[in-house]
């Protein structure tokens, strides 16, 4: 029986490793020329205690001083960014002529150049902070909102992935927003321009696509889709604005969708619970979706206890 079960499991990895030969996209086996997704996973991990050096430190580690740990969790992130970067790098037509150590040297510089922007991060991190508490009753206090909101989770992380995105590294970003995306169940695409103060409520189901662009102090509700109005066009679209602008101080209800790359929501909106807008909404507007009727239905006559009784 044991024979018969190895002569299986044998030609079954014949069989499976033939069909590795059919040079689709599928078939790639150079596992060390992909990006890993738990070394991503770890330097996003990493960047949230750099963000928050009092929220996510791993306290199993004691240093002398913040300068001490600060310095060797950089110099951590680094090394394993600069790693993933040369890996992705080597995924640009530009780069296809390159010799390692270039590749190695231009990820070093995207790597330095990523961590200059830390400060930025934090100061619009700060206002999201902010702007969650100012904006939810049901806040106890702003450490309730760093170490349990998915919304201000989404964001920050969002917020880093965003200063990768524009500066030119390919991938890495999508990994850390898609990471975030399976956490807490809001789709914000890197490449998507956060204003400050940004407050998302609940959060799940929430979509943000590639090239929209939100204003200060907007606020959104679960289930809302900032996308595209058609996406037939494919690759064809790549770099377009395919995606709407949310202009300053517009609150947005849940389950609305908002579509298209023309589309432009005034400031001061309020787009109203379920509304499905392709087209602009001038300032100070409100877009509200008329109650549909009720129809109510007594399946059975109701019958008082005391009725029984009798």
């Amino acid at each position: 029986m044991q024979n018969k079960i190895e002569s299986e499991i044998k030609n079954i990895v014949g069989d499976i490793l033939k069909d590795y030969e059919n040079e689709r996209t599928i078939d790639k086996i150079e596992s060390f020329d992909q990006p890993d997704t738990k070394v991503v996973e770890d330097i996003t991990q990493k960047l949230l205690n750099i963000v928050f050096p009092g929220y996510y430190r791993d306290k199993a580690y004691r240093f002398y001083n913040d300068h001490s740990r600060l310095t060797v969790l950089i110099e951590d992130v680094i090394f394993n960014l600069n790693k993933q970067i040369s890996m992705v790098l080597r995924q640009l037509p530009e780069y296809a002529g390159r010799t390692q150590e270039e590749i190695e040297a231009k990820a070093r510089q995207m790597s330095l150049e990523f961590f200059q922007k830390i400060p930025k991060v934090r100061e619009y991190t700060e206002t999201d902070v902010l702007a969650t508490f100012d904006g939810d009753p049901a806040a106890f206090n702003k450490n309730e909102i760093i170490l349990c909101y998915p919304g201000l989770y989404a964001i920050t992380v969002n917020r880093l992935a965003h200063e990768m995105f524009l500066l030119g590294i390919p991938i890495l970003p999508r990994m850390m927003t898609e990471q975030a995306h399976s956490k807490t169940g809001i789709d914000i695409h890197p490449g998507a321009t956060l204003g400050k103060y940004f407050f998302i409520d609940h959060g799940t189901g929430i979509v943000v696509g590639e090239t929209t662009i939100i204003g200060d102090n907007v606020k959104v509700y679960q289930g809302v889709t900032i996308g595209a109005l058609s996406t037939r066009g494919g690759q064809r679209l790549k770099g377009a604005k395919r995606h709407p602008t949310i202009e300053d101080n517009v609150t947005i209800y849940a389950g609305a969708s908002i579509l298209g790359g023309e589309t432009v929501i005034g400031k001061n909106a309020v787009i109203g619970s379920n509304a499905f807008i392709t087209k602009s909404v001038a300032p100070g507007v409100t877009v509200s979706i008329k109650n549909q009727q009720l129809d109510l239905k007594q399946k059975y006559d109701y019958i008082e206890a005391s009725d029984l009784e009798s």
